[in-house]
């Protein structure tokens, strides 16, 4: 079926997402989206988790990258989010490579190895509540969801922040972490993404 060029999904995506001012505080950088491109095309993983769609703008990133076969499992929490994601999905024509669901993170991890038969993801990319980065890679460890050399992406570590994750994954054995500096499209402050490479 049709999958939209990149452009055109690129203006569409701006449109659904950005058209109002309360959106455009979260617009990502094109560095951001760049580093995000660069590190999945790298892992060219087969199944992605990621957590938090907001209006599936990172989703729709991914998924064009990956290789085929693969498969993507996006969580959110906020319904009216998740119903502007769908649109955004289904417009570029990407359904078929997307489950997308509705709920706490918290609730549908354990729920994974059942509800979607995956046994471990490649990669994960963190983009949702920030006080949940934490406790939902405990989670995911906890759950076998990580093998030895899952990538983990985690955005906007530095604003508004997750001192607590970035603790964690900096000084556990677990990990072998890296940081991207970027910042926020208007105010120019420090943001960054933070890449955790599983140890096992």
């Amino acid at each position: 079926h049709l999958i939209r060029p990149c452009t055109a999904l690129n203006e569409s995506i701006n449109f659904h997402m950005y058209s109002s001012h309360d959106l455009q505080q979260y617009r990502p950088t094109l560095y951001q989206s760049s580093i995000l491109d660069s590190v999945v095309s790298e892992v060219n993983p087969e199944k992605v988790l990621e957590l938090g769609t907001y209006c599936g703008y990172s989703t729709v990133r991914i998924v064009r990258l990956l290789p085929p076969g693969a498969r993507l499992i996006t969580l959110e929490f906020n319904a009216d989010y998740a119903a502007i994601a769908r649109q955004v999905i289904a417009w570029a024509g990407l359904e078929d490579k997307v489950s997308l669901v509705e709920g706490a993170s918290e609730d549908w991890i354990p729920r994974m190895k059942e509800h979607f038969g995956i046994e471990t993801f490649d990669f994960v990319f963190l983009d949702h509540w920030k006080d949940r980065y934490l406790p939902d890679t405990k989670l995911m460890e906890d759950c076998g969801l990580l093998r030895k050399g899952t990538v983990l992406l985690a955005d906007n570590v530095i604003c508004p922040g997750v001192p607590d994750y970035l603790e964690y994954v900096r000084n556990s054995l677990s990990y072998k972490s890296c940081y991207f500096k970027s910042h926020l499209e208007y105010t120019k402050a420090e943001d960054g993404l933070e890449k955790s490479v599983f140890l096992g």
